[in-house]
């Protein structure tokens, strides 16, 4: 009987050769007209893909599959569109960033009706979170803050930032928040303290806009400025960055991107600087 031993080293290499790395596949792109589209947000029954169209002052509601536009609504009166979430009913929020305020919309299929508006201590804001308590959250780039309504009352507020962009919630109930002016990424309780900052190497954000979280708390977010997507482990650890750093057009390519949305193993991506939403396979096993 022969017997091997690994030396660690030895044993170090194998795994390191025999794991995979994480990848991203480019999938499609979209051809409708899309004018610097920014966050995107799928219906809860996962029908339609609802898209910020900034340029155009309205959402713009996608087939996820194909990509095709099938409805939009808001551009009689909606104006710098920049963020869209749904709540535990179905309810549609809206950041209308330009009216300074957050529209809701009761929808059916793909028509929507106006039904409210939030617009207290907010100026500006770009992007919106209903979260799983009840509460909807809101920064406003403007003003600098993030505001929690509850009933439509402010019940908490975070000053002192810099140009907030994207809300999204964790699996227990905490809150990243893109600090786009201040070049990070911040973890709030539900109270709106600051828990974590995300900032500096490996990162190196520039401008990062809006994100997404996975259930085992991995964030994919969109860093504007250096025309990358970048993924990040919950403990902090980079795992993937999806773009060359330079402006772009192409499979893993991207100019000035803003909105991130994920179901399963699929991505998809606001190439907005290119007027479209690209969509990616990834792996990261």
């Amino acid at each position: 009987m022969f017997r091997i031993v690994l030396s660690a080293v030895a044993m170090l290499a194998l795994t390191q050769a025999t794991a995979a790395d994480p990848t991203a596949t480019f999938v499609s792109a979209s051809t409708v007209e899309l004018e610097n589209p920014h966050d995107l947000k799928l219906s809860p029954d996962g029908k339609y893909l609802l898209v910020s169209d900034v340029g155009n002052n309205r959402v713009a509601i996608l087939d996820p599959d194909s990509l095709a536009m099938v409805g939009e609504f808001g551009a009689d009166h909606q104006s710098g569109t920049h963020d869209v979430d749904f709540d535990n009913h179905g309810r549609v929020y809206v950041a209308d960033t330009h009216n300074n305020r957050v529209t809701i919309y009761a929808m059916d299929g793909t028509a929507v009706t106006l039904t409210g508006e939030l617009s207290k201590r907010i100026r500006g804001p770009e992007g919106v979170l209903a979260h799983a308590n009840g509460r909807i959250y809101v920064a406003g780039a403007w003003s600098g803050n993030v505001v929690a309504y509850a009933a439509g009352k402010v019940v908490a507020e975070l000053r002192g930032l810099s140009s907030p962009h994207d809300l999204e919630a964790t699996a227990n109930g905490d809150i990243w928040l893109a600090d786009a002016g201040n070049n990070r990424m911040l973890l709030l309780s539900a109270d709106l303290e600051i828990k974590r900052e995300l900032k500096g190497a490996p990162y190196n954000f520039n401008g990062v806009r809006y994100q997404d979280v996975l259930s085992d708390g991995t964030v994919i977010a969109a860093d504007k400025n250096s025309h990358t997507v970048k993924f990040i482990a919950e403990d902090g650890t980079l795992l993937l960055v999806l773009g060359d750093g330079k402006a772009g057009k192409g499979p893993g390519k991207f100019t000035t991107p803003e909105g991130v949305e994920v179901r399963g193993d699929t991505l998809w991506i606001s190439d907005s600087g290119n007027d479209r939403i690209v969509k990616y396979r990834f792996n990261l096993n």
